[in-house]
C-alpha cells in the first residue's frame, strides 16, 4: 500500500504543477507576423485572440484579399509558436514523460 500512497502523492504534485502552468499559459503571449511584420497577432498560451496589428497601407479596398492571406499566415505563425510553448511547459510537468500519440494533459 505504500506504492499507492507514493502515487497518489506524486499525482497531487503533478495536479499542482498543471496548475501553476496552466496559469503560466494564460499569461503568456506568442506574436505571429507576416508581409514583413505589416500584420501582427497575438495569443495567449491557450490560444485565444488577444491582439490584431494592421500597417495602415493594407487598409485599403482592393488590397482585402491580400489582407485576409496575411492574417491567416500571422495567426498560424502564432498558433505554432503557441503549440510549441506549451509544450516545452508540459515538459516540465511531466519530466519528459512520453505521452501516447493525442494523450493531452489536463486529463
Amino acid at each position: 500500500m505504500k506504492n499507492i500512497g507514493e502515487m497518489m502523492k506524486q499525482v497531487q504534485q503533478m495536479q499542482a504543477k498543471m496548475q501553476e502552468v496552466q496559469a503560466k499559459l494564460e499569461s503568456m503571449t506568442v506574436e505571429g507576423r507576416a508581409g514583413g511584420g505589416l500584420v501582427m497577432v497575438q495569443l495567449n498560451g491557450k490560444g485565444a485572440l488577444r491582439s490584431v496589428s494592421i500597417d495602415p497601407s493594407l487598409l485599403v479596398a482592393s488590397e482585402k484579399e491580400i489582407l485576409e492571406d496575411l492574417l491567416v499566415a500571422a495567426h498560424a505563425e502564432a498558433r505554432t509558436r503557441m503549440e510549441e510553448a506549451v509544450a516545452r511547459e508540459m515538459q516540465s510537468v511531466t519530466g519528459g514523460l512520453a505521452l501516447p500519440p493525442g494523450f493531452k494533459l489536463p486529463f
